[in-house]
Formats: C-alpha cells, structure tokens, sequence
C-alpha cells in the first residue's frame, strides 16, 4: 500500500486525530483490564445505603455497586469502566458477576434488601437468567428482597423486551428501578407500559438543588410523574444537608449519596461476621 493510501486509511478512520487516537487506546487498555479482572476473579460489590425520607437515620435498603481491581489492587468503580463494555459480552458477564454476588449476599443476610444494577441486554444473556434461576430456587423471600436497577438509557434500548422482562419477574415478587431518569431521553409513549417500582432521579438535578429553583421544578415535576404511576422516588448525589431538607420538602421518598454514606466493601453485616467468628 502506497503512503498517500496509507494516509487516506488513516484519515477515514479517525486514527490521524491524536484525541482519537487517545481515546480508542484508552478504551482498550480500559476493556483489557477489566477483562482481566473478571477472569481472575478480582470483583466484588461495595454497598450504599438508601436511606427513608421520613426518617433519614433509617436504611431502606442498599445498592449493591460492582467493583473490579486492576493489576496493582486498586478498586475501580463501574462509573470508570461501564460505558466502555456496556455494549461488549463483558458487559454481559459484568452483569452476570454483580447478580451472583448481590442474590449470594441477599441468601446470606435474609433481613437484607438490596438493588442490583443491570443492563436490557443480559435479560437475554444465558448465564445471567442462569445464575438468577438459582438463587431464586434457593430461598422463598429473596425475590420480595430484590431490586434489579436499569438506566434509562438502557431501557429505551430495547423498550418491549424489558416491558416483557419485567412483568415475568415482577410476577415472582422482584422489584424493578429506573435508574439515571432525566439523564437520557425516556419515550413517554413508552413511559406508562413500563411499571416500574422505583423511579430514581439523577444527580444531575440532585447536586446543589436547595439553590436552584430551576432543578427544584424538575424534580417536583418528576416526583409528581412517579407519584402518578404509583412509583418510589431516591434522589442520588444527595451530599449536603440542605439538599436533603429541600428534597424532603419536594416529597422524595428516599434518599441516596455521599452526605449518608460513601460505598463500602465493608458492610456492616460482613463486619458483625468477622466479629463473631473471632
């Protein structure tokens, strides 16, 4: 190949812009890695709580977030990495590891309610409905226990799939969240066929609400959504208390970020059974 072709290839791809560039090879090394980490086995959860409105000292129940370490045991959270697998089989198994360890966690822990994130596209993924045929099988309250958690985003992917999903599962007493809404672009078409349990606000709206009226009318105006639809309502990246209070006021039911509690890999159910192993 001549060099003027070689440089025409180049420049159909992209590959000539050094940000282009950058970005391409950052994403490798981004899907080698946690590559890496699922085939050795280098994933865990760390658990956020979502606390009551009504009563912000009590949990409601917990988000279970997937973790993976890289080569040197630093611990990276999905927010590095999701977007990046989100459409590979990676994704699929990143799924798959994160409802292994949430459901083991709910068998362990019966008094537990927990959401576990997941994408539309491992409602079709063999070892996903495999591993959540399982545990199902193992205990009668864990389904009432369970919350499985799809971004909007995801959900308008393949709206009539994950309306089918969740009225299948819904009927064996599992609860569905959507996740990140006001983030995308929801159909409202769509919107009223879904029946969700849960409607959770992105923190787009949530950081700094108490000063800014603009995002206090939206989230009033997404509560009043929820509220219709019979849903609850968490407000994520609450991170100060007068944001809290200005929610409180606005009618969010739940609340959920950094001014309650950081995730943790060290819950403290794990902590009360290192305790009593001693």
């Amino acid at each position: 190949m001549s060099h003027s072709a070689k440089l025409q290839k180049a420049n159909a791809s992209g590959m000539d812009n050094p940000l282009n560039f950058a970005v391409t090879n950052r994403d490798r090394e981004t899907i080698d890695m946690v590559a890496a980490a699922v085939e050795h086995q280098h994933t865990l959860l760390a658990f956020q709580p979502v606390m009551l409105s009504s009563n912000p000292q009590q949990v409601g129940f917990y988000e279970g977030l997937i973790r993976v370490m890289d080569e040197t045991g630093r611990i990276i959270p999905a927010k590095d990495f999701v977007h990046v697998i989100e459409g590979r089989e990676l994704g699929r198994k990143i799924d798959a590891l994160a409802l292994n360890m949430g459901l083991r966690t709910l068998y362990e822990n019966p008094t537990l309610r927990l959401s576990i994130n997941m994408s539309a596209r491992s409602i079709g993924y063999p070892a996903w409905n495999r591993i959540l045929r399982k545990w199902l099988d193992r205990s009668d309250t864990l389904a009432e226990r369970l919350i499985l958690e799809i971004t909007e985003s995801s959900a308008m992917d393949m709206p009539e799939k994950v309306v089918e999903f969740m009225d299948e599962q819904q009927g064996k007493g599992i609860s569905f969240a959507l996740d990140d809404f006001g983030a995308g672009h929801t159909a409202l078409r769509y919107f009223k066929d879904f029946y969700f349990d849960v409607l959770k606000i992105d923190g787009q709206f949530i950081q700094g609400i108490s000063n800014d009226p603009d995002n206090q009318a939206l989230t009033r105006a997404m509560v009043d959504i929820a509220r219709h639809f019979d849903m609850l309502t968490v407000a994520e990246l609450v991170e100060t208390a007068e944001d809290m209070q200005t929610l409180i006021d606005l009618g969010v039911d739940c609340l959920q970020g950094f001014y309650f509690s950081a995730p943790t890999t060290r819950p403290y159910w794990s902590e009360l059974k290192k305790k009593a192993a001693r």
